[in-house]
């Protein structure tokens, strides 16, 4: 594998494969295994996680490379192999979570910022030694018209902590992925959501090249334009699609090799069939793939339960997940591959 930052970030955005977001925080994937009734320790956080990483078909053929939280990319497995290893041995890259997380923008009220990056570099080295060679900051821009939010300050403020963090990834051989997720669960209707995302990449650039951030080293994470959840409408497919793309083409740069979309909480076919109607548009100046956290993990959730009889289920869910967005990214995903399965 070679270690120039431009063919890392091509070989992530590979021929329809895409990212295994597994960077939940202990927090986060403790609220998941509640609803599947399993206690969520070191160990069975490191089992779950196993039962992904040896699940051999989704990972060879779909996924290119999965996003670690701190604890899981030093985590063994329970034959003592490094996690780490067996991601890098299905032909996966293994990338890690930097930012520490989003929290109130001072005299902003409902605006966040992402902190984290206080000793960034030096995290950064470890985790090259470690074997990560991508990263990953989110930033969060939420939607709240009736109070003003996100305001300018917001926005611009996260452009630059995104443009920092990617330039100090850089520096250290890391392909940053830059994920200024504008959130899904407003009230807000579709023109507002492509109008913000719209100020929101417009501005994530102008930092990117002021921070002499090479583009074609960088993958963008964003969210797709879509109404909020509760304004009460479901955007289609293909109008999910049609935003999106204009959006894209009216703020990013076509050096950028491709866009890895986060699934936001959309439901997992959701997530599917719009990515499918996305690039069934095409063709378009960059890969556009996926990037899924709970939309290819919900379903091996579920199946595996915690249970050791259930892992070659937990992995025949994940890896129809993967494969169906994998299509989706060919734009060769229908629905009745999903009940065929």
């Amino acid at each position: 594998m070679s270690e120039r930052l431009e063919d890392i970030a091509a070989a992530i955005v590979a021929d329809g494969k895409g990212l295994l977001a597994a960077d939940e925080s202990s927090g986060t994937i403790k609220k998941r295994f509640d609803v599947i009734g399993v206690e969520s320790t070191a160990d069975s956080r490191r089992d779950y996680r196993e039962m992904m990483f040896r699940a051999k078909d989704a990972m060879t053929k779909y996924i290119s490379g999965v996003i670690l939280y701190d604890e899981t990319i030093r985590q063994k497995a329970v034959d003592g192999t490094p996690l780490v290893d067996i991601i890098k041995a299905s032909g996966a890259i293994p990338g890690i979570k930097v930012d520490a997380g989003a929290k109130p923008l001072a005299g902003f009220p409902g605006d966040t910022i992402t902190e984290g990056l206080d000793g960034l570099r030096e995290r950064l080295a470890e985790y090259y030694k470690m074997g990560a060679r991508f990263a990953k900051w989110r930033a969060v821009i939420d939607i709240d018209v009736a109070k003003g939010v996100p305001s300018a300050t917001s926005i611009g403020s996260n452009a630059h902590a995104l443009a920092r963090y990617a330039a100090l990834c850089q520096e250290a051989g890391i392909v940053p992925i830059v994920e200024p997720e504008v959130l899904m669960d407003g009230a807000h209707d579709i023109d507002t959501c492509y109008e913000i995302s719209k100020a929101t990449l417009t501005k994530l650039y102008t930092e990117l090249y002021a921070a002499r951030v090479v583009l074609e080293g960088t993958i963008l994470k964003p969210n797709m334009v879509l109404a909020g959840k509760k304004s009460g409408k479901v955007s289609s497919p293909e109008e999910v699609a049609e935003r999106t793309i204009k959006l894209f083409r009216e703020t990013v740069p076509s050096a950028v090799p491709g866009i890895a979309f986060l699934s936001g909480g959309q439901s997992d076919e959701e997530a599917t069939a719009n990515l499918n109607a996305i690039n069934v548009i095409g063709p378009h100046p960059w890969k556009l793939s996926f990037s899924y956290g709970r939309a290819l993990q919900a379903a091996p959730q579920k199946a595996w339960s915690g249970k050791a009889e259930n892992i070659a289920a937990g992995q025949a869910a994940f890896a129809h997940r993967a494969r169906m967005n994998y299509l989706a990214a060919l734009g060769q995903w229908q629905p009745a591959l999903e009940k065929a399965a």
